[in-house]
């Protein structure tokens, strides 16, 4: 317990010319002056946050990233990140889509938030906050796992799975380098974490399929890593043993869209967001015979 403070002579006189001058005729005087001109000053951090400094973005960036827009109302946005793009952070001469957010900043200073994250060379729906109750509010529905996510993917070696399944193997983190991985492990490994999928296979050929997962918990590189445990890695996945080409086709990216989102809306009921397949993946499925129409 931490002692109660002593109250010494000194500290009470101090205390009481405080309150004395706050009640002067001096005081009120200086508190009408402070608000005819327009109130108290705002208050600026000495160092801000990175997250927080503002930044000036050229007008092709700024053009960029209203073109990602797929939904905005009064308190979320929903853009179709592309591949490529780190959503916070990131490697390389280019903005990530958190520093672009600030082509929505408003009239305060503020900007939009990222709700949550998609790996860099994953595509498809992310969502932002465009204000501190809205954040707060997804925030906890995000850690209370009330927000749902489809993805779409094309995988090789289709004979490796079933036409739909569940995928309920641990993961733990691994870092290499500068490099994060994620592993399967067993349930009793002491860096351990429940990682579940479900998946259903909408279409295949003999060397390709396109698949639809649900991932329950939110692991780094969760569906990545639960396909490539089943062999049958997402084409373009470098990382984790996905292939480069299909059918002699070149396969010029991570093939993993983030399809659709729903959760609950902060201003009441809820709401399904969804990201059209970028034309890379639509291509691709074309030239393998894979029927993405509808998807």
């Amino acid at each position: 317990m931490t002692p109660r403070k002593t109250f010494t002579e000194k500290s009470i006189a101090k205390f009481n010319r405080k309150k004395a001058s706050r009640n002067s005729p001096q005081h009120a005087e200086a508190v009408a002056r402070r608000e005819a001109n327009g109130g108290r000053p705002k208050q600026v951090p000495k160092h801000p946050k990175a997250i927080d400094r503002p930044i000036t973005l050229p007008q092709e960036a700024i053009e960029w990233v209203k073109s990602m827009l797929v939904y905005e109302d009064a308190a979320i946005m929903g853009f179709n990140k592309p591949s490529n793009l780190s959503s916070q952070g990131g490697r390389g001469d280019f903005h990530n889509l958190d520093d672009l957010l600030w082509a929505f900043a408003r009239s305060n200073g503020k900007k939009p938030r990222l709700l949550h994250r998609l790996d860099r060379d994953t595509s498809g729906i992310i969502l932002a906050a465009k204000t501190k109750p809205g954040a707060a509010f997804m925030g906890k529905a995000i850690a209370g796992r009330d927000v749902h996510k489809t993805y779409l993917c094309v995988v090789g070696n289709p004979h490796k799975l079933a036409d739909s399944g569940v995928i309920d193997v641990p993961l733990r983190r691994e870092e290499i380098g500068k490099e994060a991985y994620s592993r399967v492990c067993d349930a009793d490994h002491p860096d351990a974490q429940t990682a579940k999928t479900t998946y259903r296979v909408l279409d295949r050929t003999d060397t390709s399929a396109l698949v639809l997962c649900e991932p329950f918990t939110g692991r780094m590189h969760q569906i990545r890593v639960h396909l490539a445990h089943l062999g049958a890695p997402i084409a373009g996945d470098v990382r984790y043993g996905g292939a480069l080409s299909l059918d002699g086709t070149r396969v010029p990216r991570l093939m993993l869209h983030a399809r659709a989102i729903e959760f609950p809306h902060p201003d009441g009921g809820r709401k399904t967001l969804e990201a059209p397949l970028n034309d890379d993946i639509q291509a691709l499925c074309a030239a393998l015979g894979l029927t993405v129409s509808g998807r």
